[in-house]
């Protein structure tokens, strides 16, 4: 698996020599070639990590629905599909573009902490984070938003009915999908684990406990009721009703802390998106509690000081000047970022030119600045791991970003008894001791610390970008700490380089988050870079072994083409994606 992920990525380290393959354009065209082109399409498309959730979006636009239709059906679609990440017991962000209306909406359902948590919830007897309680148990989850939040999207937004955009995922369930291989891996990867909840044991493998194979069909009937009774009932076949009474029973017999009161208490929270602007680029982000937005515009702000373009892509120097201002954007991360709804996050001050502009003046061109030299600002002027990731875009310019996650690959590993999805462990996103790192090793503060009804920092970035008011882009990404680095470069060669989307999203990563103090270079960047990079004081690290993997997130990303063509690049550093149109 990892020489496979290496390959990859060493492909990918060709993709600025890809360009669109373009057709006669008077009629619907389909190209499936992901590895140097875009796949290109008129009337719509979907780009997802998995095969049969794209699918499911497609099947969708095709039978007439918006793109908030194709968007809540992906998301149905890849709880089956793709249970390490795609999910009816985690949450996420949904960034939604409305042509007509030119208005963005950025929903959040990120999941909130149960009435009963407090502070030191995760706390040891002396004081330290236990962290099997926080990553591995039933008090690790916090109060699921994603059933609402694509309920919310479709009653809102959508064309379509909930039964009507919910039967390709109820089909994958009920009739069951050929096993793929990259499910079957991960599966295999996380078996020990998911055998440890005798649920989660009877969802995922066979009853003498082996691997489906791949291309076995593999079945889940608990969880094609869950769905059935959902598209029935809408959010209340979740939050209330059976489907509730089993997860508030798993909750009570497996000591957890979440209440159906916790249940009837969520609710989706429709917040003002941020926008800034970058050489003639308009940039449009999720706000918190998602850290994203706010540290992408920090260091794009901080990079629109220089002439990027002029340094080379992925050259010494460039690299040099992404890092520098990726360990200023975390450490600030680490103080001022949490939920908006009981901390007041400087983003005005944090996204302004102004603040970029003293960041820029303290960065030195020629030497990396240790992580010990580099803190959160002390005053700011006055104002104040596994997730997934689909983009939606059709012939109008409509527009879905949406990230959802369990936190960790198949989240806490429980399954909820006789309902057939796996629960969440958001709350290790939450600062269980203020300066202390969590699971991905970032470090949070007050700003991030437990409390009831609170929803925890996240890394998610679902983004847009328009270029003189026209739609663009849309793009977001997997991969924990790291969301953040892969959109901002993902974005950044599209508006420095003009790659195309397809380029773009194969391009080399990097990823410095300030704590740990290290450089991350997928594969595919020369030699002599790194020992160029190592020469001017960076800790570049390259290998699987450290806190990260072998290659940065999984950057699913759409475009529109100045002809009107929809333009889809699934990320090749993860099996299975696919970016699915017509």
């Amino acid at each position: 698996m990892r020489m496979l992920r290496i390959f990859v990525a060493l492909v990918a380290a060709f993709g600025v020599m890809a360009s669109a393959t373009w057709a006669d354009t008077s009629a619907p065209i389909i190209v499936y070639d992901t590895q140097f082109h875009p796949t290109i399409a008129r009337n719509g498309m979907v780009v997802s990590q998995e095969t049969f959730a794209s699918e499911a979006g497609r099947e969708i636009l095709e039978k007439g629905g918006n793109v908030v239709d194709a968007a809540v059906a992906t998301g149905f679609a890849l709880a089956v599909t793709h249970p390490q990440a795609g999910n009816l017991g985690g949450g996420g962000f949904m960034m939604i573009y409305l042509r007509a209306e030119d208005r963005v909406i950025a929903l959040d359902y990120r999941e909130m902490a149960p009435a009963a948590a407090h502070r030191d919830m995760f706390l040891d007897e002396n004081g330290d984070v236990d962290d099997n309680l926080v990553q591995y148990t039933m008090k690790a989850s916090g109060v699921p938003g994603t059933v609402m939040g694509l309920t919310t999207a479709l009653e809102k937004y959508g064309t379509m009915s909930l039964a009507d955009v919910m039967a390709p995922a109820i089909r994958l369930a009920e009739e069951g999908f050929p096993m793929t291989w990259a499910l079957n891996e991960s599966l295999g990867r996380y078996a020990k684990r998911l055998k440890a909840d005798p649920e989660s044991a009877k969802n995922y493998f066979k009853p003498d406990g082996s691997l489906y194979e791949a291309g076995e069909i593999f079945r889940q009937p608990d969880l094609a009721e869950t769905l059935k009774i959902i598209a029935a009932k809408g959010a209340a076949g979740f939050y209330e009703g059976p489907v509730a009474d089993k997860l508030i029973s798993a909750m009570e017999a497996q000591g957890g802390i979440m209440t159906h009161e916790d249940l009837k208490k969520y609710r989706v929270v429709e917040r003002t998106p941020l926008t800034s602007s970058y050489r003639g680029y308009q940039i449009v982000s999720m706000p918190p509690p998602s850290s994203g937005g706010v540290h992408v515009i920090q260091m794009l702000n901080v990079l629109e000081g220089w002439d990027m373009k002029s340094l080379g892509h992925n050259s010494a120097a460039y690299i040099h000047r992404l890092t520098e201002s990726m360990k200023y954007a975390y450490a600030d991360r680490s103080k001022y970022l949490g939920d908006p709804d009981y901390f007041d996050v400087p983003v005005k001050t944090l996204t302004s030119k102004e603040y970029a502009a003293d960041i820029r003046g303290k960065i030195n061109l020629d030497r990396a600045t240790p992580s010990t030299e580099i803190a959160p600002a002390q005053n700011l002027p006055e104002e104040s791991n596994d997730t997934t990731h689909f983009s939606v875009m059709d012939k109008a310019g409509n527009m879905v970003s949406n990230t959802y996650t369990l936190n960790y690959t198949y989240g806490n590993g429980h399954s909820v008894p006789g309902a057939g999805f796996l629960l969440n462990n958001e709350m290790d996103d939450f600062s269980a001791k203020p300066g202390m790192p969590n699971g991905y090793g970032l470090l949070g503060g007050e700003a991030n610390s437990i409390e009831p009804g609170k929803r925890p920092l996240s890394s998610m970035t679902p983004t847009f970008l328009f270029k003189d008011g026209e739609p663009v882009m849309a793009t977001g990404s997997p991969g924990g700490s790291t969301i953040i680095t892969v959109v901002l470069q993902t974005i950044l060669n599209v508006m420095e380089f003009d790659m195309n989307v397809q380029a773009a999203v194969n391009m080399p990563r990097i990823h410095h988050q300030w704590y740990p103090d290290r450089l991350f270079l997928e594969p595919g960047h020369s030699v002599d870079t790194r020992r160029m990079l190592g020469q001017m004081g960076h800790k570049v690290k390259t290998g699987a072994n450290e806190a990260w993997d072998t290659v940065l997130g999984s950057a699913q990303s759409l475009a529109r083409s100045v002809d009107g063509l929809i333009l889809g690049a699934a990320d090749p550093r993860r099996p299975g994606s696919f970016a699915a149109g017509y």
